[in-house]
């Protein structure tokens, strides 16, 4: 904790950068008419810029490589090193997603190449020798060493898991950008004891969050845009494989976002429909119609997260996997009687 200002001044230029880079995206998205037209599937009611989360990836780049190339001199070399080819991975990986993602925000990209897209993306972490080695045991003590196939098919559903999470909970202004921050905060309140450098990576991209959120929160004045959700969901993904939290930790912290997109995509198969056609089945749009504000239904999301944030940091790896099935099961059950309620309002 003697490093506390050096973190939190990592977090303030992260920040500085994305809030001027979201001023800038918010300018060049509207001049190129990157923007959400209002219609009855968005919650806009003017055309609304997006791309914004091109300067989260930028500013999480950026500094993230001043902060590894000084890592020595700042005092960030103790613990467990970070390998190089971690740090590579990480900001490389969330720069590439950005830039498919800002691919997709201006020429609105077919399914099939979206996909691709994504592949590509959850391809880098491998590339650079990152990938799921082991899976805590929920029935003792110990890890459980899975073979090199069985790890690479894991990483990259992984990841591409989590680009698709952080999607689908991307529906109310604020939402994945603020969950999206507390995870990161948590990761690296994680990662503080064991790997400086990793924690003050985290610490980067909670900063370049919350510089992004001074335009996103509601009122939005910018939306994330794809750029923002390929690169934030791949940094979340990468940096959980990197930390000492591990996917388990993760899955618990993102278990909003995680279980919604569960739910969301067997009620659609079960409807006999695509899983990524559109509906108003997400949790937030739940709340929403249950009789919560937009603010409220935001802010009650945030709770649950800062809530399973705490969770992950107190328990251990076999009883944080309890913990998500017992979400999984309560999360479930209320989105049940949240539709139930708004078939009665309706």
């Amino acid at each position: 904790m003697e490093n506390a200002p050096l973190y939190l001044a990592i977090a303030l230029v992260a920040a500085l950068v994305a809030l001027v880079g979201t001023r800038v995206a918010r300018q060049v998205a509207l001049s190129l008419n990157i923007a959400d037209v209002p219609n009855e599937r968005r919650i806009n009611t003017i055309l609304m810029p997006r791309a914004g989360g091109f300067a989260v990836a930028l500013s999480l780049f950026l500094v993230g490589a001043a902060v590894t190339i000084l890592a020595a001199p700042l005092g960030l070399t103790g613990g467990t090193p970070l390998p190089t080819s971690g740090s590579a991975a990480l900001l490389l990986g969330t720069l590439l997603a950005g830039v498919i993602g800002l691919a997709d925000d201006r020429f609105d990209l077919r399914a099939r190449w979206q996909l691709a897209g994504q592949l590509v993306i959850a391809a880098v972490p491998i590339a650079f020798g990152v990938r799921i080695a082991i899976l805590s045991n929920p029935f003792g003590a110990g890890d459980l060493l899975i073979p090199d196939a069985i790890g690479l098919a894991l990483t990259l559903f992984w990841v591409l898991g989590m680009q698709n999470a952080m999607n689908f909970i991307d529906g109310l202004d604020g939402l994945s950008g603020g969950i999206a921050l507390i995870a990161a905060v948590t990761l690296g309140v994680i990662a503080l004891p064991a790997t400086p450098l990793l924690a003050a990576l985290c610490f980067a991209l909670a900063g370049a969050l919350a510089g992004f959120l001074r335009h996103n929160f509601y009122p939005a004045s910018i939306y994330m845009g794809t750029s923002g959700i390929l690169a934030v969901a791949y940094a979340l993904a990468v940096l959980s494989l990197l930390g000492t939290a591990k996917v388990v930790a993760a899955l618990l912290i993102l278990g909003v976002p995680i279980i919604d997109a569960f739910f969301v995509i067997v009620g659609r198969l079960l409807a006999g429909r695509s899983p990524y056609s559109a509906d108003k089945t997400h949790i937030h749009q739940r709340l929403i119609d249950a009789g919560l504000s937009h603010r409220g239904a935001v802010l009650a999301l945030y709770g649950v997260t800062l809530l399973l944030s705490v969770g992950a940091v107190v328990l251990t790896a076999s009883a944080a996997l309890y913990a998500f099935a017992g979400l999984l099961v309560v999360l479930g059950g209320a989105i049940v009687w949240l539709s139930r309620r708004a078939e009665r309002r309706a």
